[in-house]
C-alpha cells in the first residue's frame, strides 16, 4: 500500500527530485500491534534529515497522523516513510522546489528475524565500499546506489549481511544494520562522520551502554579488530539486536553484550 500527498497511489511524477536525483531522505519503521513503534524518534530522523538536506517540508503533523492511520490497518509491519524534495528546479538546482513529496509505504515484517535472533547470523566482507563525505554522512538520504551493489555481492555469497568498509578501509557499517564489537567490557562502534548512516537502534544502544559496567568507544577500526572481538551484535529500528556467529573463519561463542542490549531494545520498541 502506498500514500503519496495523502492520496493512494503507486507512483510519482517523472519529474520528482526522488527519482531525477535521488533528492529526499527516508526512514523505515516497525509496526506492531497497529501501531508505529518509535514513531517520534523516527519523524525526528526525517526532520534531521530534511534539515541538513535543506528540504522545506513543514507538513509534519499530517504525516505523523498518516503513519498513524497506515499502522492502524497493521498488526504487524514495515512502514516506510519518504520525504523528498518534490518537483521543480532546473538540472541541479532546487530553486523553485517549495512543494515536497510525502510518500508512505507498508510491507510485512521479515520472518527471518527470529530465527536470526534465535541463531545468530554470518558476515561477510563486501568488496563494496562506502564513498566518504561528511555532507551526507549519518543521513539516511535515498542515494542507496552503495547499499544495492553491497546487497547484489552479498546474495552471491552464503553470508546473511555485509560488513562494510568506507573508501579508507575503515570498519562503518553492514549493508541494512549498525554494529558493534566487545573486546572485555569494552564496546566499539564505527564513527559515522564520514560515512553510514546512524541507526534510531544505534543511539538507544549507546544510551543503553552508557549506563551499564560496559564502556562504550566509537571508534576508526580496520577489520582486524573485529575479527579479534569477544562478541559482535548488529541492529536496526527493525531488529531490533541481533548476534554475530561467524565473520571471516571467526566463531563468536559469547552473547553477553546481546543479552544485555535484546531485552532492553525489544523494551524499547514496544513499550
Amino acid at each position: 500500500m502506498y500514500l503519496v500527498n495523502g492520496s493512494p497511489h503507486d507512483g510519482v511524477p517523472a519529474s520528482d527530485r526522488s527519482i531525477q536525483f535521488g533528492d529526499g531522505c527516508f526512514t523505515t519503521a516497525r509496526i506492531s500491534g497497529g501501531r508505529v513503534l518509535l514513531a517520534e524518534r523516527h519523524l525526528q530522523r526525517l526532520k534531521e534529515g530534511c534539515q541538513r538536506l535543506a528540504i522545506p517540508f513543514s507538513h509534519w503533523q499530517t504525516l505523523a497522523d498518516e503513519m498513524h492511520d497506515l499502522a492502524q490497518r497493521q498488526q504487524e509491519g514495515v512502514l516506510k516513510a519518504i520525504v523528498s524534495r518534490g518537483s521543480g528546479g532546473r538540472g541541479y538546482s532546487a530553486a523553485g522546489c517549495q512543494q515536497p513529496t510525502r510518500i508512505l509505504s507498508v510491507s510485512p515484517y521479515p520472518a527471518h528475524y527470529a530465527r536470526w535472533r534465535e541463531e545468530g547470523i554470518a558476515l561477510a566482507l563486501s568488496p563494496v565500499t562506502l564513498g566518504r563525505n561528511p555532507w551526507l554522512a549519518g543521513l539516511k538520504h535515498l542515494n542507496r546506489l552503495e547499499q544495492v551493489l553491497i546487497r547484489a555481492h552479498l546474495e552471491q555469497t552464503d553470508a546473511d549481511e555485509a560488513l562494510v568498509l568506507d573508501s579508507d578501509g575503515w570498519v562503518t557499517e553492514c549493508c541494512a544494520a549498525n554494529l558493534f564489537w566487545r573486546a572485555g567490557d569494552v564496546v566499539f562502534t564505527p564513527r559515522l562522520d564520514q560515512a553510514g548512516v546512524d541507526g534510531i537502534m544505534r543511539r538507544h544502544c549507546i544510551s543503553h551502554l552508557a549506563q551499564s559496567r560496559f564502556r562504550v568507544v566509537e571508534v576508526n577500526a580496520r577489520v582486524e579488530s573485529v575479527r579479534q572481538a569477544d562478541e559482535v551484535v548488529i541492529c536496526n529500528a527493525l531488529m531490533p539486536v541481533i548476534p554475530v556467529r561467524t565473520f571471516a573463519e571467526v566463531h563468536y561463542r559469547s552473547r553477553e553484550l546481546f543479552d544485555y542490549l535484546a531485552p532492553l531494545c525489544e523494551q524499547t520498541t514496544t513499550s
